[in-house]
């Protein structure tokens, strides 16, 4: 199961001729001091001083190195600062096509899942016409997909990050254990330029995504439908933020022991429980994003480790094996990994925090 962006640790091509180190060792200094150059394994290595605008000139750097197909990554080392310079990789271009294929047979799917769950509906006497129901689950569903992944690509854009179109992934529908989808990943062909892009890239899918399957949620509420359900009967976990609206909007009905969801609050439902998933501070993760932005590579081998086995421990076995396999692949971190996080995004850090914890499920007992 896929969720947000996904990332490639880009294969930088680390050989220059040394001929071009004076040139790159010049360009260095212009924006910083320079304490010592060297060539490390063929790579121009630079220790270098920080300014008070490191960050800016660290962006003017990049912009520069850019034109001359290289990349600037800067690091601490032990109590000094290093700048390397690397070739820039190629960067494939992407087949439009393919995504556009995914994403009709997204469609489809989802209006299948649509279709499924209106039929219920039908033997309920609640619903005429599955179509009806069907559309409905395909856009809600829709809508918050594409304005999570969306999200990811506005973020990039303005960061300056390469990336792809979203590719989005069918799945199964409830008959079949699945909900339609099995989410959307955007492919990043660049690494950010610093921790402000990296934090905004991972948190805007899941800000815009968490909003949109809010409303969604609150349209769904009042269209659902209570019903009486004999005692034991399964059902689905709640997040916190479905026991809120519900208990604003509450569904139609006098009486009954459980809510049958209509196909529109589903699909919130569903969109509540991929942006919890999504947050989860694991790799590349979107909440891996936000957390590699504001903790140190070690710190977030550490956390990625311990949010496993949450998962693990409240039944998400499947997710757990995979954010431990994200666990397992640590995270490259941007381009600049020296310079800090903007306070504003640590304030925002922590409100998604509380969105993860809105959209955590509860336990059925």
């Amino acid at each position: 199961m896929a969720y947000g962006v996904s990332s490639t640790n880009p294969s930088f091509e680390p050989f220059v001729e040394v001929a071009q180190f004076d040139q790159l060792r010049v360009t260095v200094g212009s924006e910083f001091e320079v304490e010592e150059g060297l060539m490390e394994y063929g790579i121009p290595t630079f220790y270098v001083k920080l300014r008070r605008d490191s960050k800016q000139a660290f962006l003017r750097l990049l912009n520069r190195l850019q034109a001359m197909d290289f990349l600037p990554i800067l690091r601490r080392r032990e109590e000094r600062v290093v700048l390397q310079v690397v070739r820039k990789p190629p960067v494939k271009p992407s087949r439009r096509i393919v995504n556009l294929a995914l994403f009709l047979a997204t469609v489809g799917t989802t209006f299948l899942t649509g279709y499924v769950l209106s039929v219920g509906w039908v033997v309920e006497g609640l619903m005429s016409e599955p179509f009806v129901g069907a559309a409905m689950f395909a856009v809600a569903i829709m809508s918050i997909l594409v304005s999570h992944e969306f999200g990811h690509i506005l973020a990039a854009k303005m960061h300056g990050v390469e990336a792809t179109m979203p590719y989005f992934i069918p799945g199964p529908p409830p008959n079949l254990g699945g909900f339609g989808t099995f989410g959307a990943v955007i492919q990043q062909k660049s690494l950010p330029p610093n921790k402000d892009a990296l934090f905004d890239t991972g948190a805007s899918g899941p800000i815009i995504g968490f909003i949109v399957s809010l409303i969604v949620t609150v349209i769904g509420a009042p269209m659902s439908h209570l019903i009486t359900v004999p005692r034991g009967t399964p059902g689905l976990p709640s997040p916190i933020l479905t026991i809120l609206i519900f208990s604003l909007f509450p569904p139609s009905g006098t009486s009954g022991n459980a809510v049958l969801l209509h196909p529109v609050a589903f699909a919130g439902w569903v969109g509540i429980l991929v942006t919890m998933l999504n947050l989860v501070p694991a790799g590349m993760l979107d909440g891996g994003h936000a957390m590699r932005s504001l903790f140190g590579g070690q710190t977030c081998r550490i956390l990625s480790f311990l949010a496993s086995m949450v998962l693990f421990l409240s039944g998400y076995y499947i997710m757990a094996m995979f954010a431990f396999f994200l666990s397992m692949q640590g995270h490259p971190g941007p381009l600049d990994d020296v310079s800090e996080l903007t306070t504003n995004r640590k304030l925002a850090f922590l409100g998604l925090v509380s969105i993860f914890v809105l959209c955590l499920a509860l336990p059925i007992f």
